[in-house]
């Protein structure tokens, strides 16, 4: 085994495990992708810290922790479509591809959506398509999801992503003020007009922001 092999094992033994997420394949999946390859390269050593880690644009690559939990909450499916919103440097949607049949990740960056879609080319998850795109109005040609994972907070949850879950379909996204408290929270269509909210706790995610003029492949 390799160093970063070691530390990812310790990572899914010490950092998420006791902390409740338990799904088997989550773990698995968290075991499986290599985050050292999607941090910059005066981050690598510090890749399996339970720590978010910055990456280029002023943003950051979330907590493994927070990862996992967001994941384990959707409750994906082999089967499964997914939609995620916030694709940073393309570590959550790589962990994402080993849980789903396909995974859409939208992000707005133009650089972090490039960098995104080449590390994971590169591991050869070929079931994954990063979009550069405002992620508020989810990715209408591929709707319906069977689950929606939001890895940027905003005050509200928006329209166009519960009017994209399929029926019984999961949407888990940070809600609350950018600096203030903010909730994530896991939305379920219960049916074609009925919604059920659920607080899952409180986490801090950088802002969900609105493009312009952003729509297509990256």
């Amino acid at each position: 085994m390799t160093e970063f092999t070691l530390l990812r094992e310790r990572m899914v033994a010490e950092q998420i495990e006791p902390r409740g997420v338990t799904d088997a394949r989550v773990l698995q999946a968290m075991r499986a992708v290599p985050r050292e390859r999607f941090v910059d390269p005066d981050y690598a050593d510090h890749a399996y810290e339970d720590r978010p880690l910055p990456i280029a644009e002023g943003q950051t690559i979330s907590q493994p922790f927070i990862v996992a939990l967001m994941a384990q909450a959707a409750q994906i499916r082999p089967t499964d479509r997914v939609l995620e919103i916030g694709s940073g440097s393309g570590y959550s949607a790589a962990v994402l591809s080993f849980l789903a049949a396909r995974v859409w990740s939208i992000e707005r960056h133009p650089k972090l959506a490039r960098m995104a879609g080449s590390r994971i080319a590169e591991l050869g998850r070929a079931n994954v398509t990063v979009l550069r795109a405002d992620g508020t109005n989810g990715w209408p040609p591929a709707a319906p999801f069977d689950a929606i994972v939001v890895t940027a907070g905003g005050p509200v949850v928006p329209e166009p992503l519960k009017q994209q879950l399929s029926p019984g379909g999961r949407l888990i996204i940070p809600v609350g003020e950018h600096g203030g408290v903010q909730r994530l929270m896991k939305v379920t269509r219960a049916s074609a007009a009925e919604w059920i909210e659920e607080d899952l706790g409180a986490v801090q995610f950088v802002p969900l922001v609105i493009g312009q003029g952003l729509n297509g492949e990256a």
